[in-house]
């Protein structure tokens, strides 16, 4: 049975386990639900409504097994093709790496979707106090470069760049940047940016965001032009 990934064209968590089937090769159909600005995702896909109790993408159907959760759908298809892995081989690494896409997807993206419903206020000190824990939040990946060894967050590439990665492109959307402050975390970013399976889904979500008017971060912008080719 093909593997089916339904998503959303502005799913940070859709986003995530479609970059990780390009990166395993593994062919799969993608639905898109039905979005839109102003309704979002209502009325919900039949299908994810059936499959997810919280009625949210993604949700991956594969040979009868249906399951939802990035973090789980990350889960299945490490052990559905193990090759080339994106979890660390050692132990300790990959615990790093399991707390680090954690970390992204649990305590900073909540203080980017905090900063959604603030994009009139940005001087309301929840505004502030938001900013202020996603800066943090990118010390602590500059941190975690350094630990990992330079190049990706816990050494070898894999599901916490992806989680992070898409984490940070709401971040620099809603107002939370990663600055200069960070050049361990911008540069790569950069290297993130490169990877033919990340740029192709960032990119469809950037033409998504233009075709509703909406602006794009300068490195989002460049990942799109890039696209184009």
């Amino acid at each position: 049975m093909t593997l089916r990934l339904y998503s959303g064209p502005l799913s940070m968590f859709g986003a995530k386990a479609e970059i990780a089937l390009h990166e395993k090769g593994i062919a799969f159909e993608l639905v898109m639900v039905p979005f839109d600005m102003a309704r979002l995702y209502q009325p919900k896909h039949p299908e994810v409504a059936r499959i997810n109790p919280k009625c949210q993408v993604p949700v991956l159907i594969h040979d009868g097994l249906e399951i939802f959760d990035s973090t789980q759908i990350f889960e299945y298809l490490e052990e559905l093709q193990p090759a080339p892995p994106l979890w660390p081989a050692d132990r300790q690494a990959r615990a790093r790496a399991r707390l680090l896409e954690h970390l992204s997807d649990e305590v900073y993206f909540p203080r980017v979707v905090r900063l959604m419903g603030l994009q009139a206020t940005p001087d309301d000190p929840a505004a502030v106090a938001a900013r202020d824990a996603c800066a943090g939040f990118y010390r602590r990946m500059e941190a975690a470069l350094a630990t990992g060894g330079g190049d990706y967050l816990a050494g070898s590439y894999g599901y916490a760049d992806i989680a992070v990665f898409m984490a940070q492109l709401f971040g620099a959307r809603m107002g939370a940047p990663m600055t200069d402050e960070t050049p361990a975390l911008l540069a790569w970013r950069t290297r993130m940016a490169a990877r033919p399976p990340v740029r192709r889904v960032a990119a469809a979500m950037a033409r998504y965001l233009l075709s509703v008017g909406r602006p794009l971060p300068p490195f989002l912008a460049a990942i799109e032009q890039a696209d184009r080719g």
